[in-house]
């Protein structure tokens, strides 16, 4: 079977655990105002890729996972877009004993019985999911991200259900997600979940906006500048509160 693949990086450090092989595979439904790749957008784009091929590649880098507790990690764009490609991939990876991820929006995320039997297909050869929780806010996540996150929360109340792993990341956004009411109602929905290993406040940047005018785009936040290291670590303890009001 084939994926369709943006880009690779071999020796990633931020998405996930250890040293990771990175999948950055092609297409998304978000339209997030800070993106970073929105090369990566549209669907039915990108390179075509076997899983055969992906794993000979994969085979060469069990060393450093070894060394490192590391692994591979599919993302994105949106890696549940192409959730049939997943399933084979991570169970060749499992074979080889090898640790796999999942970073996902969840935009794409919703409770048709086909969908879900997939989805459960594929979390069962998952280790751990790092999921993007843009803004807490319906309407404010609309504005940000051209969707609303009611099926995207409900995405990580199942993942809590599921006990699975996960990894919560929000990009920190002066005005817009860098509010102490939406990051406390944030922190209190986190406390609802009961799978949550780790939060990453990820600071918002603008290393991406060359991609944007190199597309023909229209870059919203380019009067934002990245948020202080203060208010980062203010962001930390907000959400890693809820954390800790697990159970």
């Amino acid at each position: 079977m084939n994926g369709r693949i943006h880009s690779i990086e071999t020796c990633g450090t931020v998405d996930g655990p250890g040293l990771r092989y990175i999948i950055f595979t092609q297409g998304c439904l978000l339209r997030c105002q800070f993106c970073h790749n929105p090369d990566t957008w549209e669907v039915g784009k990108g390179e075509e890729i076997s899983v055969e091929e992906l794993t000979a590649d994969i085979k060469d880098y069990l060393p450093f996972f070894q060394a490192s507790n590391g692994g591979v990690t599919v993302s994105g764009g949106e890696p549940l877009l192409q959730v049939d490609f997943l399933i084979e991939l991570f169970r060749e990876l499992k074979k080889l004993g090898i640790h796999t991820a999942i970073d996902t929006s969840g935009g794409c995320f919703h409770r048709s019985p086909h969908f879900m039997k997939k989805l459960d297909e594929l979390l069962e050869l998952t280790d751990l999911v790092l999921l993007d929780l843009k803004h807490i806010e319906p309407e404010k996540h609309k504005e940000l991200t051209g969707m609303r996150n009611d099926h995207i929360l409900d995405l990580a109340a199942y993942l809590s259900e599921k006990n699975i792993p996960v990894w919560i990341r929000h990009v920190l956004v002066p005005t817009i997600t860098d509010i102490d009411e939406y990051l406390h109602g944030l922190s209190e929905f986190i406390g609802t979940l009961d799978n949550v290993e780790k939060i990453e406040i990820l600071p918002y940047h603008q290393l991406g906006v060359y991609k944007w005018e190199a597309l023909g785009l229209g870059y919203k936040l380019k009067e934002i500048t990245p948020p202080s290291q203060e208010r980062v670590d203010h962001a930390s303890a907000i959400l890693n509160k809820g954390k800790q009001n697990v159970g």
